[in-house]
């Protein structure tokens, strides 16, 4: 079984509260616009992370970590990219790729919308964990934490912090 934490739009603000969740779990994903590299950094130093660039990084977070990162954990296949779409209204850019091999967990940011639906024509589990930094519309910074045993994804938790 893995732990995982997943967060979003960091706009490059990282404190303890988030921190706190970071060493509580196995890996930390994040789904692009990271702002500066002292927010990965931090996450490095505690735990093991998965991450891509957002529309706001710049040329030393994309030399970092790519647009997109598609890998498997356990028996689960997973693809992370910043803008995304969700189902039925899926980014043109990742379209095709996704109708033709559609991943079992697919994961987005940028919307600062916490959204988990089922996409249940391409069979799959859409997730934005929607905006933990400080920077953007949302009232409130959200991450979210789950686990996946085998091929089962479980025991999803929406983490809200207050008001920004």
């Amino acid at each position: 079984m893995t732990k995982i934490l997943l967060l979003s739009d960091t706009h490059s603000y990282i404190d303890n509260d988030i921190l706190k969740y970071v060493k509580q779990v196995d890996e930390v994903w994040h789904a692009g616009d990271i702002g500066d590299l002292k927010v990965t950094d931090a996450i490095n130093n505690l735990k093991p992370l998965r991450a891509v660039f957002g529309n706001i990084d710049d040329v030393n977070v994309r030399m970092e970590f790519p647009e997109n990162n598609r890998f498997m954990c356990e028996g689960v296949d997973v693809w992370i990219t910043h803008i995304g779409g969700y189902p039925n209204a899926y980014n043109m850019k990742i379209r095709d790729e996704i109708k033709r091999n559609p991943p079992k967990l697919f994961i987005c940011g940028h919307s600062h919308i916490l959204k988990v639906m089922p996409d249940k024509k391409l069979q799959l589990l859409h997730m934005n964990p929607g905006a933990v930094g400080k920077h953007g519309f949302h009232k409130t910074r959200t991450m979210l934490r789950f686990t996946i045993n085998g091929n089962k994804i479980d025991n999803l938790e929406v983490i809200e912090f207050n008001k920004r």
